[in-house]
Formats: structure tokens, sequence, C-alpha cells
């Protein structure tokens, strides 16, 4: 799948040279561009039809066949596609916040022109431009469409930095099983304004463009709206593997192997990548990544004092996608697996501050035995020279009385 854009430039190319060299003029023959170029919009959001009509000069000339070169701008490739078709109308994809540009030319062969094919030297053009609705600066940013496990689609997309308050944002899809666009009928909300969609119960095909468009509106005005297409196989995220399984050998060999996770996606359709840490005696660990089709992986001649870890993801390969997802890396598992570590004392867990907090309580404790002991000594300073005065006066009176 991924050669067939590269496939599909080759082709457009082949094809606008191999017209540059078709004559112009045969016998005296000047063939007319067409007429009438009209671009219309069915509100397929961007899926626009072109409709043309024949040049008045070739309408008395059944008899020779007419051909048309359509060529317009893919906004999506950056690129010109051109088309050949014996209608007069076809229909493209479009990005509309940009310029669309068609031109058509006629291309006449037949006994008019005796078997030679001839294109008009001039084409007609049409160039529209994209509508200037919507303030300026509010388109969403980051728009992404997930696709998990091919089991729903999450589309999100991020606020810009413009976006006035108390914006209302709108999602809009359709695709070619669809009669007209439908809107979102299940929002993702995220601090209480609209993130994203979760198409979980909505059936989209596979393999088809699925046009959207995420508008809205505000106290200013219409917010810009943003228009994208894709194909929902291109952006699968396969589930993450749930487990690794290890088993030793003969040899000194390791096997890893896991199971494909469950789901819709084929098994063949899955590549994957296994990430190795090998762990020396020294601690030094050596990092490797490993891309593989098989669901196992075999080391040979591993020693015993190394120790070897792994973990694997996956996504979907070029033979079923463009592109995709990578899924989330599985709980890594280690051969041998880790020793216990013994626990550290009860003790050892205690916080600092626990260790701070007592310290103070014992210094102020300290502060306050001390303080009272030398209380008590100030007052029994104090005291003494008391008792002793009154001692000495009571024996004078005694010794007085005597003397009488």
């Amino acid at each position: 799948m991924a050669s067939k854009s590269w496939l599909t430039h080759l082709a457009t190319l082949m094809l606008l040279v191999l017209t540059s060299r078709e004559s112009v003029r045969c016998n005296g023959l000047t063939v007319d561009p067409p007429e009438d170029l009209v671009i219309l919009d069915p509100g397929h959001l961007g899926y626009l039809e072109i409709t043309w009509s024949l040049p008045a000069s070739l309408i008395n000339t059944p008899e020779c066949p007419k051909l048309y070169q359509l060529e317009y701008f893919n906004t999506y490739k950056d690129s010109w596609t051109a088309v050949r078709t014996p209608q007069r109308t076809y229909s493209a994809q479009f990005d509309l916040m940009r310029e669309v540009r068609v031109r058509v030319y006629t291309l006449l062969n037949g006994p008019c022109t005796n078997g030679t094919m001839i294109k008009s030297k001039n084409y007609t053009e049409l160039v529209q431009k994209p509508p200037s609705t919507g303030v300026v600066g509010t388109a969403v940013q980051d728009f992404v469409c997930v696709y998990h496990n091919m089991k729903y689609m999450e589309c999100t997309w991020g606020r810009s930095a413009k976006m006035p308050a108390n914006s209302q944002q709108n999602l809009y899809f359709w695709h070619k099983e669809l009669e007209h666009a439908e809107e979102c009928s299940k929002y993702l909300i995220k601090n209480g304004v609209r993130s994203g969609c979760n198409f979980t119960g909505t059936p989209l095909p596979d393999f088809t463009d699925i046009n959207f468009c995420v508008n809205g509106s505000s106290s200013q005005g219409p917010l810009k709206p943003t228009f994208t297409s894709l194909q929902i196989q291109n952006h699968v995220k396969p589930e993450t593997v749930d487990k690794l399984h290890l088993k030793t050998g003969p040899d000194a060999q390791l096997e890893v192997h896991w199971d494909s996770p469950v789901g819709r996606i084929p098994g063949h359709c899955l590549e994957w990548e296994v990430e190795h840490n090998q762990e020396g005696p020294d601690g030094k660990i050596a990092s490797e990544q490993i891309l593989t089709k098989q669901m196992s992986l075999t080391l040979s001649s591993i020693h015993d004092k190394e120790r070897h870890c792994f973990r694997v993801r996956s996504k979907l390969n070029k033979y079923c996608a463009d592109k995709s997802f990578w899924s989330g890396w599985s709980h890594p598992t280690c051969h041998p697996e880790k020793r216990e570590v013994a626990p550290e004392p009860e003790w050892a867990l205690v916080p600092v501050y626990v260790y701070i907090a007592v310290a103070i309580i014992a210094i102020l404790v300290l502060s306050l035995c001390v303080g009272a002991v030398l209380k008590v000594r100030r007052s029994r300073q104090v005291k003494k020279p008391d008792s002793l005065l009154t001692t000495l006066f009571a024996r004078n009176s005694v010794v007085t009385m005597a003397e009488a």
C-alpha cells in the first residue's frame, strides 16, 4: 500500500509527459477547451463535484470520440493530479481552507483527426478562494485520530490560545456511505470543554476517505473551521502486549515469546520492536532495539552473571497500511528475575522532620528543667539569711530576760 501513492504520482507524471507530445493541430483542425467549468459543493466537507460542458465548436462532431483531461491541485499531497475521463463531471477531495484549483483540456480522436489524438492548446481553469469566515486564530490545533486496536476510533484536538472563552466546538464527518454529513454523537470533555470525539458504536469504513470538519461558535463570531480527510486503517494503534514469556534452552540459550493482542488486527499485519537491555556484572547496561516479524526471539550464549530484560511493542506493517501508530511498551520481563532487596529497618523509614521535632521538644524540656532547678536554688539562698536573723534575735531576747 505504501507504493500505491508512488505509483499514482508516476502515472500522473507519465500522463502529463504523453499529453505534452500530442498534436494540437491536425489537418488544420483546432480543438477548443471545455466551457462552463463549475465547482459544486454538495456539503460533503471537501468532496467537491467538478462539471464542464462540451465546447460549442465540437457539438456537431458526433463521429469523433471526445475525452477530457482534468488536472487539479491535490491540497493534501501538495501536487497536481491528472485524470482522463469521457464524462463531463468528476469528484475529488479538497481542503476547503486552501485554494481549489482545477483546469480541464479537450482531447479529440477518431475519423476527423485521422486517428491521431489531439489536445486543446488552451485549457479552461477555475480557482476558488477559501472562505474568509471565522475569527482569525481560532482554528483547532493538533487534530489527531487514533483507531484503537481496530475496536473504536477517537479524534482529539487542542484549543488555540486565541480561542474566546465559552466557545463551543462541533465535529462533523462524512464518507461515501452517508447521504449527508453527521455530527459527533459522543464528545470527549476536558476541563469543561469539548476536546475530541469518541466513535464507539459508529461504523466507519476502512480503505475509504472519511472527511472531518471541526468548527464552532463564540461570543465574537463563528470559529475558524478545520478540514481533514483520512482512512482509518492508516491510524491504527495496536493493543499493548499483555505479557512476555522467557524460557531458557540448551547451550545457554534464552527464548523470548509473546502473544498477539486480542482483536481484529490480523497477526500477519503486525511488525514488532523488541528492546533488549543487558546488565553486566559491573552494573553497566547495554541496550539494543530489534525489529522482527515473528512473535519470538532467541538469544544464544548468555552468561549466568548477566541479567537480560525485554519489552516489546507493535505497529501495522507497510503491507497492511501506509502508516500506523506504535502501541505502548509492554511491562519489562527479566531473566533472572530481580533479587529481593532486604527491607530497610522501620526506624530508617521515619522521616527526618520527625527526628528534628523530637530534638526540639527534648531541648525545650531540658531548658524547663534547668530553669526550674535554678529557681529552686535561688529561693533557698534567700530563705537562709532570714532564718539566721530570727535565731540571733531569739537568743538575744533570752539573755536579756535572764539578766533582769
